[in-house]
């Protein structure tokens, strides 16, 4: 890997959660080169952006994961680019690619020193969707993962010894801490999920001996039941953590009940600043842990006046040591930093009791859907070409399964007009990753605009509501 790939180069890895991605990851900090996690579920129309966004020098998938056929994938998508990386393709013909097996082979072979790390330099980049319709690169550090580490610790009862079920994509903040830092630097062990089924993670845990676990709402709602219908109280669980969409109170207070004895608490957290917020681990304190988003752990947070905000709400600013270390592009981090160096994160809270936070809403405009961040403007900027499509605002509203789901509010050129199926296979032929689709389509006559002629979200959420 030495070879193709030196010192300080960016290794890409889009697999789903298999043990491969550990050695992968961890070869390539040994080796002083930046690991890129990339969600499995993205097309090539992602994957190209991000291969040469962060200037990859080589990439690792799948020959083929579900429906898709990944190494084909890959030779379209690197035949697009001026300067591409290498593929690597494991558990299946590598197509005209690297074989993963050849690959080991050939570094048993190599004689290699490793360089001296310096543990503020940049180890991982992350993407996340912002509102400019461009994934940003979010890069952090050695020691801004390390923070992170020791947050959970010291906050969430993390012994050694102590199992983490791992369903979330490693693609993501939270699947890859979980998976390749909590191992190493908590002596815990990751267990795995590919593919998520919630009976079968109830067996899991019961067979395995889970003691954490930590999802969006979709993923508490589903265990919460598969664990009902099995008949068990997964009594080896000492920590549910959910976060990542909008969550229920009365489910925090039923699955704390139900569990034998297992903390649930909800958390606030970005791959900016991960579990910006602890939760409340106190199993007394279920009315904290179940009807706000907790209290700090590391992060310093304050709230601050937003023209969005309602009275009594601000927007939340925060900064500690498990935050980035900036964005990709210095460009990115325009706004993105107030003048003490808190992040801006464009969500919305107020406080309750003095110190713990209630998320209330986004003044940016992103949909969370099954805790995948949308952005509406990547997708609006893409079916503005539709041939029936005038004028497009995409909006995210509650969804009792997702959390959120994408609403397409168009005013149509001609009649019918689009339908949900005709923006799918619009998308779909342009190589869209299939969570960004729209799942609902109304059509008006004209969108509500302000003077300067910008579209007005929030009337066509309250209209949406009001008519739902």
């Amino acid at each position: 890997m030495l070879a193709r790939a030196p010192t300080g180069s960016v290794i890409s890895f889009m697999l789903p959660n298999w043990h491969e991605a550990a050695v992968i990851y961890l070869a390539a900090t040994l080796a002083g080169m930046v690991v890129n996690p990339i969600l499995p579920s993205l097309r090539d129309r992602e994957l190209q952006f991000i291969l040469k966004d962060v200037d990859s020098r080589m990439v690792f998938v799948p020959a083929r994961f579900r429906q898709q056929e990944c190494a084909a994938m890959l030779s379209r998508v690197v035949a697009q680019l001026d300067s591409p990386p290498d593929v690597v393709v494991l558990r299946g013909e590598p197509g005209g690619h690297i074989a993963y097996e050849s690959l080991l082979r050939e570094q048993a072979r190599a004689t290699t020193s490793f360089p001296t790390r310096d543990p503020d330099a940049v180890r991982m980049i992350l993407y996340t969707s912002g509102t400019t319709g461009r994934p940003k690169g979010v890069m952090h550090s050695h020691n801004s993962l390390h923070a992170l580490i020791q947050q959970i610790r010291n906050h969430w009862l993390a012994t050694p010894g102590d199992k983490f079920l791992v369903p979330s994509p490693i693609g993501h903040i939270g699947g890859s801490i979980y998976t390749f830092e909590g191992p190493l630097l908590l002596g815990t062990t990751a267990v795995l999920m590919d593919r998520w089924d919630p009976d079968e993670a109830v067996r899991i845990m019961d067979r395995e001996g889970c003691t954490h676990m930590a999802g969006a709402t979709p993923f508490l709602e589903q265990i919460l039941a598969a664990a009902r219908r099995a008949g068990t109280r997964v009594p080896s669980l000492k920590v549910f953590i959910c976060g990542g969409a909008s969550v229920p109170p009365a489910l925090i207070r039923n699955a704390a009940d139900y569990f034998e004895r297992a903390v649930v608490s909800r958390v606030y957290g970005s791959t900016e600043v991960p579990v910006t917020t602890v939760g409340v681990i106190d199993a007394i304190d279920v009315a904290h842990a179940a009807d706000t988003d907790g209290r700090a752990g590391f992060a310093d947070i304050k709230l601050i006046d937003h023209s969005s905000a309602p009275a009594g709400q601000g927007e939340i600013h925060a900064r500690g040591p498990q935050m980035l270390v900036g964005y990709l592009h210095p460009e990115d981090e325009n706004d993105a930093f107030d003048a003490e160096g808190y992040f801006r994160t464009g969500d919305l809270a107020r406080w309750v009791d003095g110190d713990h936070v209630v998320v209330t809403g986004r003044a940016k405009d992103i949909i969370i859907r099954n805790g995948e961040n949308i952005s509406p403007k990547e997708v609006e900027d893409l079916l503005v070409s539709h041939p029936q499509v005038a004028e497009i605002a995409i909006v995210g509203l509650p969804d009792a399964r997702t959390g959120e789901r994408a609403c397409a509010v168009i005013v149509p050129k001609g009649t019918p007009g689009p339908t949900v199926a005709s923006l799918g296979e619009f998308l779909d032929a342009q190589r869209v990753a299939k969570f960004k689709f729209p799942e609902q389509v109304v059509l008006w006559d004209a969108l509500p605009k302000n003077d300067a002629g910008k579209v007005l979200k929030h009337q066509i959420r309250a209209t949406l509501a009001q008519n739902h």
